[in-house]
């Protein structure tokens, strides 16, 4: 797993020179020594990064003790969740790290804390397993999933890490086929990234995803199931062809149109078929005219038009 350690955490307490007490108080931040101090801190983060936690334990130690001035609560209590870190202790370190976001929001920290929070969930949705009551290996997706989720909730889904931290659980749904999952969190993301990248894969993942759902379903039962998910399958590609056509010829979503019209068209034919076999010509027909005007260059079409042929003929020949 890559990580970001102390060195960036320390960068941004350096970088604003004041730092929260547990206390209430504001304190300043000397800028002494600030070298040294930045070396030592990248040689805290080697270690915890290489799973040495006795070595790290001694240099956040040391750290306190020749810079007193970033001690307080919140220093511990991220110590704490890097120890647990470089044991590859995933999940204890996330929820200290949460801990110590939650009880000291406005912590020099916040940043690094959120980084480290994101690797987590990113290693879990990248499908690391998680250890249940001390041996068993189960799942980590959902762990994976939480984390990102509390990661947008606390800076925002119109954040960098917030969408992309969205954008982690969308994909990780959509690899899983939990297609109606994938679709209500591209459609959080499209909410709020209406342009850009993000608002693009948002767009596209929402039409994907719908179409997907659709075709879910056993292949000759697939007419028989509401197409609602087509219908809107449709209209989101057909926005995503309006907007963005250059990447529309690459995914080939002309050919995706051709087939979710096709499939529309013969849903409704299948449909005329069941009023046929019912007796009830009149609706019948009125289902086949629909398959003609409103799918005319259709395999679906060229089959109804033999059907009302053949309609015709029989009733001609009956009277």
């Amino acid at each position: 797993m890559t990580t970001t350690a102390l060195f960036s955490a320390f960068s941004i307490a350096w970088a604003s020179t004041w730092r929260l007490e547990e206390s209430g108080d504001w304190k300043h931040l000397s800028a002494k020594g600030r070298d040294k101090f930045l070396i030592a801190v990248a040689e805290g983060k080697k270690l915890v990064n290489t799973g040495q936690t006795d070595a790290a334990r001694k240099a956040f130690e040391a750290l306190k003790e020749d810079y007193p001035e970033i001690a307080g609560a919140d220093y511990d209590r991220f110590v704490k969740a890097e120890l647990l870190l470089s044991q590859k202790k995933l999940t204890k370190a996330a929820r200290n790290y949460d801990k110590l976001l939650t009880d000291f929001p406005q912590t020099s920290l916040r940043q690094a804390a959120l980084e480290r929070q994101f690797a987590i969930g990113t290693t879990y949705l990248g499908g690391r397993k998680k250890t249940f009551l001390g041996f068993l290996k189960i799942s980590g997706y959902a762990e994976g999933i939480k984390i990102m989720e509390k990661v947008t909730d606390r800076v925002g889904i119109d954040t960098t890490m917030g969408v992309e931290a969205a954008i982690a659980v969308a994909r990780n749904y959509e690899k899983r086929q939990k297609l109606h999952e994938a679709y209500l969190k591209w459609w959080e993301i499209s909410l709020e990234w209406q342009t850009s990248t993000s608002g693009r894969d948002a767009l596209l993942g929402m039409a994907q995803a719908k179409h997907a759902l659709y075709n879910k379903n056993p292949e000759n039962k697939r007419p028989f199931y509401d197409a609602s998910c087509l219908r809107s399958a449709k209209s989101y590609y057909e926005r995503f062809r309006l907007l963005y056509p250059e990447d529309a010829k690459t995914l080939g979503v002309d050919k995706i149109l051709d087939e979710i019209s096709e499939q529309l068209a013969y849903k409704e034919y299948i449909i005329g078929r069941y009023y046929q076999k019912t007796g009830n010509i009149q609706s019948a027909n009125l289902y086949y005219d629909m398959v003609i005007s409103d799918w005319p260059e259709s395999i679906a079409a060229e089959v109804t038009k033999d059907v009302l042929y053949n309609n015709i003929n029989s009733n001609t020949t009956k009277k």
